[in-house]
């Protein structure tokens, strides 16, 4: 079994020493670096070349979010998962603006976290239940009007149509198959939407996906 390597970003050592025991007591994770803010934090990231970063949002130094936005833009192959005290819905937003795969507080349960820990190794977004349901109440239900964004306008009517599909969670080839294209039609689709609106990820796209309304309720 081949084991992802683990970078643990936390300013308290005693956090970094849980954390750190629930990973390499996984047979497919291993630590292979610590950091106790977020300057050595993106220092140690380019350095170790981590599969994934288990990042505190709030760091000395540098801040979790910052560093992770750095840490992106450097290693984008690179996932990060933050983790923070207290679930404050503006941590996450703007953990998932920066390009993280995942948001989790801190007191969640070992499963909990290994479950996050994988899925965003997967490829996945994983967000604290209490996150997840504030984020449908906030976006899916409408409950915030949508916000402008001009970047839009530089997409196409067919690049629209897969930047929606993109919000509501269809991969490439489920994208393809419901607009009867080729995969690498969609793929070359999505390159481009990423390009247009300046951003680095899937996962930067689904939020203005929802945060412009271009997915809505029932859409």
């Amino acid at each position: 079994m081949t084991e992802r390597g683990v970078l643990i970003c936390d300013a308290h050592e005693l956090m970094r020493a849980g954390l750190r025991g629930l990973v390499d007591g996984q047979p497919d994770l291993a630590v292979v670096g610590e950091a106790g803010d977020g300057e050595t934090a993106v220092a140690q990231a380019l350095t170790l070349r981590p599969d994934l970063v288990l990042m505190e949002a709030r760091l000395p130094c540098l801040d979790g979010i910052s560093a992770t936005t750095r840490l992106r833009a450097e290693l984008p192959d690179t996932r990060v998962l933050v983790l923070t005290a207290c679930d404050r819905d503006e941590y996450a937003y703007a953990a998932l603006r920066a390009g993280a795969s995942g948001f989790l507080v801190k007191d969640a349960p070992a499963a909990e976290m290994l479950v996050a820990v994988r899925g965003v190794l997967r490829g996945e977004t994983m967000l604290a239940p209490s996150v997840a349901r504030r984020l449908v109440d906030r976006y899916v239900t409408g409950a915030v009007a949508p916000l402008a964004d001009a970047r839009l306008d530089t997409l196409t009517g067919r690049e629209r149509e897969v930047l929606g599909l993109v919000g509501r969670g269809l991969n490439n080839v489920e994208i393809a198959e419901k607009l009867f294209l080729g995969e690498t039609t969609v793929k070359t689709h999505v390159g481009r939407i990423l390009t247009k609106l300046r951003l680095r990820d899937r996962i930067q796209a689904v939020v203005v996906a929802y945060e412009s309304g271009l997915v809505r309720p029932g859409g």
